[in-house]
């Protein structure tokens, strides 16, 4: 037989088009999956939270990347020669200070509306009010930490402009606006606000806070970043459901955040005032004990003037005076600076100026030390003393203080030996003039002793002077260059952004279900599941009817012109093509398991090949379970059990013709008996089919399915061709190695595949003719769903 006349043609691997096909036979469960998605998204939309994005840009005086800020014109650069008005910071460090939890902290504090969120209840949704748009004013007097974590929330009802209905699961009470609200969890006023217009029955929702909790809360959602590597300016944003509060707590950042960096910057000025009021104590003593000696001595001496003949000595020896007592300051200076410094308790304490020492290591020492304080300020705002960071700038500030004390005695040891060479000198100038008068050397020397006295009063005068302008002129860390504004529009969620998703959502949803069907899928949908397990060559595709009892009834008849008589046509002509030069008279038809329609497939082949003049019979042999008369709505009184137990029967005893269809003939199955496979392998059965060749052009055996019970191996040597029926969407993939066990072993004779019940989403549009021009001129109705389905 020409059996590879009919082989399905070998395919790819992966069949674009047929895969494609899955889906597109699917097309409305993609819009309606679309559309289900788009309505949740606008509902979602709908009722979702509008969060808007506030921010503010700031510009940080960095000392990397720029001049101070101000400096043209201003009061800095006026006393920029002072030690006092230089700072060392970078955009980095202030970076992290912004960042800190500690500074939002500090902040919340000074922001007690903050401690109770107000939210309105509507149909669906509570929104939350702030500030001005609330209709009510908190007034928090004392919380209990149990007002945090309140298993019922604090609900309020407005039943005129004078009272208020209370309930938060301890009990219902009306409260008078302006009336402390005395309760369990805490005690709290609430007021109304007359600028937003009243509402009878208003429902209000109270939610109090943590402030420190609330303040690490908004500090995770806000973010703080350089604008760009090269600027020294920041951007501080975050996004917030009521943009007027999200404006309030970072202008009050910004604040809180300029308050301290200036009381950071002035610590230093004022304890240089500090140190200098000490030290005028004393000496404002001092020039008041000299000038009332003055006044004594010339009150008692009775004079008013000096000899100009004696001056020029005096001049001499006053600069040499003016010079011990100056170093005798600096020594007493240093010593201050020296007791100051080993002092307990000062460890972390910025050092006073040091004032008229005329040394630049000491100078620069103090400068770094101070520095180091500052940094190691700033840096513990943002993380604990046992951090790294702080044990790193500890012992900085360590070793400065240690090369503050080694200079401090170095200088001591030099001071005190200038003393004493000064003091020398001014004894060798002393001795020069002993022989002045006594009353006039004495004045002199009262005279000499103010002059210097009220020189260090003018110094020190002018050196607090400097300390309080710096205090004035300080000026802050950072200046706002943009305006903290909230953006027009929500910046979440973002409608259009929502709409995609939905519709790609639309779009996966049925995607995944069909992909996981067919995944799962374990039965025949595509002439490929049949293909890609088996070689068995495959006669033809039997369309799916849409008549009733189907599986039973007649469907080939004289002038039928439908789709599947079209069909069983083909396959008439194919099974005549595949017996070409061979013998094919005895035809078995099988199948997997019972409704695969082998029956009606036997029953309408035998018609189809009827209608060409060709004598045909069909043989029931699935003697378990006949159903080929009843499918045609006869009965037989004898059949082929009958044949086999009464030897005296003929096959002439046992054909029915079939009334519908001239040539066309039935042998029943008779009475089931109780060993079927016995009796089929009885000679009799033989001997029925040599006498059925000889008065039949074509005989048909429909026998049981042979995936349950062997019958149809006992009629192997019987027949010339075997047709294995496989039902689309009911035969089992796994039931295509039995059809491949029988192909390569040779157990059935030219066996070939039939594909029954096909519809369209069983093709790939192309294939044994399905709906291809037969029926031509018949006219078939559509309802309105099927038509917009195809």
């Amino acid at each position: 037989m020409n059996e590879q006349s009919f082989s399905a043609q070998p395919e790819s691997s992966f069949d674009l088009k047929a895969e494609i096909g899955k889906y597109t036979r699917n097309w409305y469960w993609f819009l309606a999956g679309i559309i289900v998605c788009l309505a949740l998204a606008f509902i979602y939309l709908r009722y979702a939270t509008p969060m808007y994005q506030v921010s503010t840009e700031l510009l940080i005086r960095d000392d990397k990347k720029g001049p101070d800020m101000g400096t043209s014109g201003g009061a800095a650069s006026a006393f920029a020669d002072l030690d006092i008005f230089k700072s060392h910071q970078n955009i980095d460090n202030e970076l992290e200070v912004l960042k800190s939890k500690s500074l939002l902290q500090r902040t919340f504090q000074e922001m007690p509306q903050l401690q109770t969120s107000i939210f309105i209840k509507g149909t669906i949704k509570t929104s939350e009010v702030y500030g001005d748009d609330a209709p009510i004013k908190v007034e928090v007097l004392k919380l209990d930490s149990s007002a945090f974590h309140l298993k019922e929330l604090v609900n309020l009802e407005l039943k005129n402009t004078n009272s208020f209905v209370l309930t938060d699961g301890f009990e219902t009470k009306t409260f008078q606006f302006g009336q402390p609200v005395v309760r369990p969890y805490g005690t709290f006023i609430i007021n109304l606000n007359k600028q937003v217009e009243f509402h009878r029955g208003l429902g209000i929702v109270l939610v109090f806070h943590d402030l420190r909790k609330y303040a690490d809360e908004i500090n995770s959602k806000m973010s703080i970043a350089a604008v760009n590597k090269d600027a020294s300016a920041l951007t501080i944003s975050m996004q917030s459901a009521v943009p007027n509060k999200g404006i309030d707590i970072i202008n009050k950042l910004v604040k809180v955040y300029n308050k301290e960096a200036i009381n950071d910057k002035n610590q230093i000025a004022s304890n240089t005032i500090a140190f200098i009021d000490n030290r005028l104590v004393g000496l404002v003593e001092e020039l008041s004990g000299v000038e009332k000696k003055v006044a004594t001595f010339k009150e008692n001496n009775q004079i008013t003037d000096v000899s100009a003949d004696i001056q020029q000595y005096f001049d001499q020896a006053s600069d040499l005076y003016k010079q011990s007592e100056a170093s005798k300051l600096q020594l007493e200076v240093l010593q201050s600076i020296q007791k100051y410094i080993n002092a307990p308790g000062n460890e972390y304490t910025l050092v006073p100026s040091s004032l008229g020492i005329e040394d630049p290591t000491l100078n620069g020492l103090v400068a770094k030390f101070n520095e180091l304080q500052l940094k190691r300020k700033q840096l513990l705002l943002s993380v604990e003393p046992s951090n790294i960071l702080v044990k790193g700038i500890d012992s900085d500030i360590l070793n400065v203080r240690n090369s503050i004390k080694e200079n401090l005695n170095n200088l001591e040891q030099s001071m005190k030996m200038a003393k004493a060479n000064l003091s020398q000198n001014y004894a060798q100038f002393q001795s020069r003039i002993q022989n002045t008068p006594e009353v006039e050397r004495q004045l002199l020397e009262i005279k000499r002793q103010q002059g210097i006295k009220e020189g260090l009063y003018s110094y020190l005068l002018q050196k607090k002077e400097e300390a309080q302008l710096s205090l004035a002129a300080t000026i802050a860390n950072s200046r706002t260059i943009q305006d903290t504004m909230s953006s027009d529009k929500p910046v979440s969620p973002k409608k259009m952004l929502v709409y995609l998703a939905a519709a790609i959502l639309g779009v996966l949803i049925p995607f995944g279900g069909i992909y996981a069907k067919d995944l799962l899928d374990d039965k025949v949908r595509l002439q490929k599941d049949i293909t890609d397990k088996t070689d068995t060559p495959i006669l033809g595709e039997i369309a799916h009817s849409d008549d009733s009892n189907q599986e039973h009834s007649l469907v080939i008849k004289d002038k039928a012109r439908t789709p599947v008589a079209e069909m069983f046509r083909l396959m008439r002509s194919n099974l005549q093509f595949a017996s070409i030069d061979t013998q094919n008279q005895v035809i078995l038809t099988t199948s997997s398991m019972s409704g695969e329609g082998k029956t009606f497939f036997c029953t309408n082949l035998g018609a189809s090949i009827a209608l060409t003049g060709k004598k045909v019979v069909i043989l029931e042999f699935d003697i378990r379970k006949p159903k080929l008369l009843k499918g045609l709505n006869m009965t037989s009184n004898k059949g082929i059990t009958n044949y086999v137990i009464d030897k005296s029967l003929t096959s002439k005893d046992l054909v029915v013709p079939v009334d519908e269809v001239d040539n066309l003939y039935v042998i029943g199955a008779g009475p089931i008996p109780p060993n079927p496979a016995e009796l089929i392998l009885s000679p009799r059965i033989k001997t029925l089919l040599e006498e059925l060749r000889t008065s039949f052009d074509y005989v048909i055996l429909d026998t049981s399915p042979i995936g349950q019970v062997a019958d149809a191996f006992s009629l192997n040597q019987l027949v010339d061709s075997c047709l294995y029926v496989v039902r689309y969407n009911y035969t089992f993939k796994e039931q295509m190695h039995i059809i491949n066990d029988i192909y390569i072993n040779k157990k059935l004779n030219h066996i070939m595949v039939v594909l029954n019940d096909a519809k369209k989403k069983n093709t790939y549009g192309y294939g044994y003719g399905y709906g291809y021009g037969y029926g031509y001129g018949e006219h078939i109705k559509k309802g309105f769903w099927k038509k917009l389905k195809s």
